[in-house]
């Protein structure tokens, strides 16, 4: 029995979800600092993209080889929203229920480490002080209100990355259009 889109894209999204998981896990366990560390936060994006291209290349596979532009978004959106949610899910349990301390400690030390890299790219003391009080202001960071926005913002930024690999992999079935 051939596996259809969805089901692919909803494993592709479980796989995502299980490996963003566990890099908030290590993240907090090993130590807080890897949050602030640039590279760290490349790997989920890189991490999130990949899977994405994966999901949408199995999809395609399973359908001989072509698939619609709209077939290859949904499949691909379909990846990351579940892995979106399952990766939130854990930073809401882990941040909000077994160690909220963990989430001011961490939003001080993202706090410090952004100030650092403006200071290094020589910004304006003025703009520094304006985006660390914007930065104070904006309350618990892993609140479970400011991680269900965080989603809607990673939705919408994947997506323009979901609808240009839509475009790329498209490949319609010979005599249609």
């Amino acid at each position: 029995m051939e596996k259809s889109l969805k089901s692919v894209a909803i494993n592709y999204g479980m796989y995502l979800g299980a490996i963003l998981s566990l890099l908030t896990v290590i993240g907090y366990a090993v130590s807080l600092d890897l949050f602030t560390q640039i590279w760290f936060g490349i790997s989920f994006l890189v991490i999130i993209i990949v899977l994405g291209i994966l999901s949408v290349s199995q999809s395609k596979k399973l359908s001989g080889g072509f698939i619609s532009f709209k077939n290859a978004f949904t499949s691909y959106f379909i990846t990351i929203l579940i892995g979106l949610i399952i990766s939130a899910v854990v930073s809401i349990i882990i941040f909000n229920f077994i160690d909220p301390e963990a989430a001011t400690v961490l939003q001080e030390k993202i706090i410090d480490s952004q100030m650092e890299r403006l200071k290094s790219f020589n910004v304006p003391t003025e703009a520094i002080a304006e985006a660390m009080e914007k930065m104070e202001n904006q309350g618990n960071m892993y609140s479970i209100g400011n991680i269900l926005q965080s989603i809607i913002w990673q939705l919408a930024g994947f997506s323009v990355v979901g609808l240009i690999v839509a475009a790329v992999m498209k490949k319609n079935t010979p005599g249609s259009e």
